[in-house]
């Protein structure tokens, strides 16, 4: 199969030097469901590559450990989301933590509210999971926590970034005081600027947590737009609605080429930006998205000291 060859495409005439760099080392997120779909992921995805697994309201556990399971055995490293909204006690957290070590070996986790608007039981944010100790004294190596560079008004209602803000100033101290490894694992959006724009405020703000973009893979732009609402992605989805108004792109699938190559346009021109990876959604396919990147240049396999 012709995905089999993960070898680095920069000597193809069409690939963009710069995006090929900024997609090294990139990531892609999974649900269960989406998951049985996929024959072989060996065949989509370089050995190495991170996957996260998105844990939804409904999903029971086991199908969560099952899925961590059968990514680890195909040579992948895995980062279940633990929601903390739908978990319901310290004593649940620890026996999911115990199930997806046991069974699976996972030794990361993205840590984060979760969409739900009422919590389920103990806990309302990612903080108090954090707070619990358990995943220090799991010996977790390590924990990604959610960024939003357009606000989250499920956080702040009003608009603003007041409490993601002071969020994760909190995380920053928790990553200074502590030994985890960690880095900000953002909600996409479509436009480069606001996103520059956000990172650098993290860095002047004392933020200086790595950044792993979130961005929305190849979709059909229906498809696209209805997640991106459902999402609460902001002022970006403007890209989106313009693009819809446009007949002759109307019917056309999107693909994130620009605004990838304006982000690594600007890490190429400013290596010390807080940006380090970039993180798919595969909100068109799995496939669809792994070809993508293959096509543009990226590889993945993150190494062990990788943020």
């Amino acid at each position: 199969m012709a995905l089999l060859n993960f070898k680095k495409k920069e000597q193809s005439s069409g690939v963009n030097p710069q995006v090929a760099a900024f997609l090294q080392d990139y990531s892609i997120e999974v649900m269960p469901r989406t998951a049985e779909k996929v024959e072989n992921f060996r065949d989509l995805l370089p050995a190495g590559t991170r996957v996260y697994i998105a844990h939804i309201e409904g999903t029971p556990i086991e199908d969560m450990v099952a899925t961590a399971k059968r990514l680890n055995a195909d040579g992948y490293p895995v980062m279940p989301h633990f929601p903390a909204r739908i978990i319901k006690d310290k004593a649940t957290l620890e026996n999911w933590i115990a199930m997806y070590q046991g069974e699976a070996d996972v030794k990361q986790a993205l840590l984060l509210a979760g969409g739900v608007a009422q919590p389920h039981g103990d806990f309302s944010d990612s903080m108090q999971l954090m707070d619990t100790g358990l995943f220090d004294k799991a010996g977790f190596t390590r924990l990604h926590v959610a960024g939003h560079p357009e606000g989250n008004r499920d956080i702040d209602v009003d608009g603003s970034m007041l409490r993601v803000s002071d969020a994760l100033k909190w995380k920053q101290g928790f990553s200074e005081r502590t030994d985890a490894k960690m880095a900000i694992a953002t909600q996409f959006a479509f436009e480069a600027q606001p996103i520059i724009e956000w990172a650098d405020s993290l860095k002047a703000a004392g933020i200086d947590l790595p950044i792993h973009i979130g961005i929305a893979g190849p979709a059909k732009l229906q498809t696209l737009i209805k997640f991106a609402i459902a999402c609460g992605v902001g002022p970006s989805l403007k890209v989106l609605q313009k693009r819809a108004m446009d007949v002759t792109k109307l019917l056309l699938p999107y693909e994130p080429t620009d605004v990838v190559a304006q982000l690594a346009a600007h890490k190429a021109a400013n290596p010390d930006f807080n940006i380090e990876r970039v993180h798919f959604f595969p909100l068109g396919g799995i496939k669809t998205n792994a070809t993508w990147a293959i096509e543009n240049g990226g590889a993945s396999g993150v190494p062990a000291s990788a943020s």
